[in-house]
């Protein structure tokens, strides 16, 4: 990482090392951090409401599995229906990337619902545990994206901005601009022609690790009095409040979306979580599982 220009030169290998045909990528090792890490967070938590160890592993295969197939789907089927519905087996090739937090959240959902019903336990209370740590592992997540120089957002002149070298967009544009004007050697001259962008990435990782500590501060405070599902639907009002607004920063990520349409998918996916969220806060009675 080099700073060029006021700007961040960024063309990080996403690759860490290779096993025979496989790469490791630092993608793969900062998820799974992130998930042991939640993982540890969420047993403390659960022992201290006399949780036994074996229903906390469950616990923690469930969510894991259901945030990986939902991150996977929501991406298959929000971002690029026909391609995926076509090539149906494309969408088991989890490391060539493609993955999209609205469907792991609702995989979450889908997956804390099947453990509610097997162990018998109330939902809502569940649920508000695995959303006390789950900004965690989603701030490790979008550190993943930025080794990946993906997700990243629209040209900035600000000096933070982040020179992605290794998109491919932006490297073609940048060798038609410096074309009889550098030498293609000559990194600083061609990171004149090099449009800096927003690193939309790092904005929510950084937003993520910060509200984890915040919400999980506010859980345990909170957890005996408030109606359970009410720190749900707080949960779901600063993430994807906060996705919204986000949103105006990054490139686009599907065709509609420069169809003059005022909003992107991002944006679509997450009113309805807001929503969802308003109700479980304002509702009046406890919801029945």
């Amino acid at each position: 990482m080099d700073f060029i220009l006021n700007f961040i030169h960024w063309s990080p290998d996403p690759v860490i090392f290779e096993i025979g045909s496989r790469g490791i990528r630092w993608y793969g090792l900062l998820l799974a951090t992130g998930f042991l890490l939640s993982y540890f967070v969420l047993g403390y938590l659960l022992k201290k409401e006399s949780w036994v160890q074996q229903r906390i592993d469950a616990l923690a295969i469930y969510t894991i599995v259901g945030v990986v197939v939902g991150l996977r789907l929501g991406h298959c089927l929000f971002y690029d229906p026909v391609h995926y519905l076509s090539h149906p087996l494309e969408i088991l090739k989890v490391w060539e990337g493609g993955l999209a937090s609205h469907g792991g959240a609702v995989g979450i959902i889908l997956a804390l619902l099947l453990f509610a019903r097997k162990y018998k336990l109330n939902f809502w209370y569940l649920i508000d545990r695995v959303a006390a740590v789950v900004l965690l592992a989603g701030s490790f997540v979008r550190v993943g994206n930025l080794m990946n120089s993906e997700i990243y957002g629209v040209p900035t002149k600000l000096p933070w901005g982040f020179q992605f070298f290794r998109v491919g967009d932006d490297a073609a544009l940048a060798m038609k601009n410096a074309v009889g004007q550098c030498n293609v050697a000559d990194v600083s001259c061609l990171a004149q022609h090099w449009p800096a962008r927003h690193p939309t990435q790092l904005y929510e990782g950084i937003f993520y690790f910060i509200a984890f500590f915040a919400l999980l501060w506010l859980f345990k405070r909170y957890k005996d009095k408030w109606k359970p599902g009410v720190f749900l639907g707080i949960f779901l009002n600063v993430v994807f409040v906060f996705r919204f607004f986000i949103e105006f920063t990054k490139e686009s990520q599907i065709e509609f979306e420069g169809w003059n349409f005022p909003l992107d998918m991002g944006q679509v996916l997450s009113v309805p979580f807001v929503i969802f969220g308003l109700w479980l806060i304002f509702r009046k009675r406890p919801i029945k599982t």
